[in-house]
């Protein structure tokens, strides 16, 4: 069975290192459900940026349509989301926080969402625990137990690669009801259950 993820990334540059950090977690999602294709994973990438006027028109007339119209269905639809935002103030963007707002209240409901975010410092590192998790919560959506904030300074670092792995493990094993498969460290890794990273 296929699996639908959802990579969203609301990166205001192009390059983006938003957009980066959605690749790379997307990717490591993918392997993490045995691969892209058949029995696998699909994936559909999702730039906002390109997209904002549209968010702009759909929050004026509360009517997405056209291309946008299409992302929010396949975000309805996905088995599991990757929602990645520049940090902006201590937050998230607010391109981001416009593109929720025009989803419909419950399509996020009960979702596997991972949490990613960029920054230029580290100081912001909590950005995710105290901005997204509660809109997270808020909307029901079940965010794996690690999010993954990427400040310049990480990027090349293999702390960085860990939380990448450790997320798309987290982010499988929801979406598939199986054991969470530990990233491969000195040549071995051991399955631990779900229900066990939940309590610790």
């Amino acid at each position: 069975m296929t699996r639908r993820i959802v990579a969203v990334s609301a990166g205001m540059s192009e390059p983006s290192s938003t957009r980066l950090l959605a690749d790379r977690l997307a990717r490591e999602s993918a392997t993490a459900l045995g691969g892209l294709g058949s029995g696998g994973a699909e994936i559909r990438a999702v730039e906002l940026r390109g997209h904002a006027h549209a968010i702009a028109d759909a929050i004026l007339t509360g009517f997405s349509s056209g291309a946008l119209r299409g992302v929010v269905d396949d975000v309805a639809a996905a088995d599991g989301l990757i929602l990645v935002t520049p940090t902006f103030t201590a937050s998230y963007s607010g391109l981001f926080k416009a593109f929720i707002d025009i989803l419909d209240p419950d399509a996020l409901q009960g979702k596997p969402v991972i949490l990613g975010a960029t920054g230029g410092t580290e100081r912001h590192s909590l950005m995710i625990d105290h901005a997204m998790r509660p809109l997270m919560a808020y909307l029901r959506a079940m965010p794996v137990p690690t999010g993954v904030y990427a400040a310049s300074t990480d990027w090349g670092a293999a702390g960085l690669d860990e939380r990448i792995g450790r997320a798309a493990a987290e982010l499988a094993a929801m979406v598939t009801g199986g054991p969470v498969q530990q990233p491969v460290r000195d040549g071995f890794a051991d399955p631990v259950p779900f229900e066990e990273l939940l309590n610790g």
